[in-house]
């Protein structure tokens, strides 16, 4: 089995990779800003700083990892000062993967569909096409969205400088067997009243985004590779062009959409990684499932 390294451990979807990792009987080193109450056979915990580079370095030289996964962010610019997203983002990024590709591991971590712009402007504006790709142009204006674009860049730039292979991960809003924030918005949703979703309804299970970051550490790609990770439906139950253009007002000149389909593409997933969505809200939303209990 192999050593990797996790950060952002006990974060959501850092708990639960360092969680399904270690089940599946990988050496886990789990990193975040302070060791987690409980422990976990097969992991060891370390506290660091990822914004220090010195800190960083020592860690992932000391763990000599086969792989790491970099989850650790400020995950959205709402509830921080947009500096401090823009920086810790970037920084922290900067340092896990350079110091992550010195030691020739292998990489994936999480960039965002906000790269794309879209999540956190102050204006509702669609893409020139739906659905959404990985050829999509970015519009970043936020923190938070600039942080990934940036983070994807320092990606290709790790993969050039030491020859590795590193993943990034645009995976769409995160949610939790028998904790979906889906229900309240769905059942809240009025065409006439709305406004248009950034991530036009969009959302992903935390098991199907774990299942998409341990495929990106196993699989062989060409340097830097950018991949979706969306479930294939939006949690609306209707049709997604239809409700776009209910709410938006009209839709883009290409839109090739069906159904209740997601607008957003996973076709890059499924032929670069194997992946495809496992999950839905029509039986996560009310699912038992324990979570990681060292949390």
């Amino acid at each position: 089995m192999s050593t990797i390294l996790v950060t952002g451990a006990c974060g959501g979807v850092g708990s639960w990779t360092v969680e399904h990792l270690a089940r599946e009987g990988h050496d886990v080193v789990g990193v975040d800003l302070r060791t987690p109450r409980g422990t976990r056979e097969n992991v060891d915990f370390k506290a660091a700083d990822l914004t220090d580079y010195g800190e960083t370095k020592q860690l992932i030289e000391a763990a000599d990892p086969d792989a790491v996964l970099h989850l650790a962010a400020i995950p959205d610019p709402e509830d921080h000062a947009g500096s401090r997203v823009f920086e810790n983002n970037t920084v922290s990024t900067y340092n896990v993967l350079d110091a992550a590709g010195a030691t020739g591991a292998r990489i994936a971590w999480t960039s965002s569909e906000s790269a794309y712009g879209m999540v956190f402007s102050e204006d509702d504006w669609l893409p020139e096409g739906l659905p959404v790709d990985e050829e999509t142009p970015m519009r970043p204006e936020d923190p938070y969205a600039l942080s990934k674009v940036i983070g994807e860049e320092v990606a290709k730039g790790v993969a050039r400088r030491y020859g590795v292979e590193v993943v990034s991960i645009r995976p769409s809003w995160v949610n939790y067997p028998g904790e979906y924030r889906t229900r309240a918005a769905r059942e809240g949703f009025d065409p006439e009243t709305a406004e248009l979703s950034g991530n036009l309804w969009s959302y992903i299970d935390v098991r199907d985004l774990v299942s998409a970051l341990t495929a990106a550490i196993e699989v062989d790609v060409d340097g830097h590779e950018a991949a979706l990770i969306v479930a294939a439906e939006n949690f609306l139950d209707r049709d997604t062009a239809a409700t776009i253009e209910a709410v938006h007002g009209e839709l883009p000149a290409a839109c090739d959409l069906s159904g209740d389909e997601s607008a957003f593409d996973c076709s890059k997933a499924a032929r670069l990684l194997g992946w495809e969505a496992e999950h839905s809200w029509r039986e996560a939303e009310d699912e038992s499932v324990a979570g990681p209990a060292f949390v």
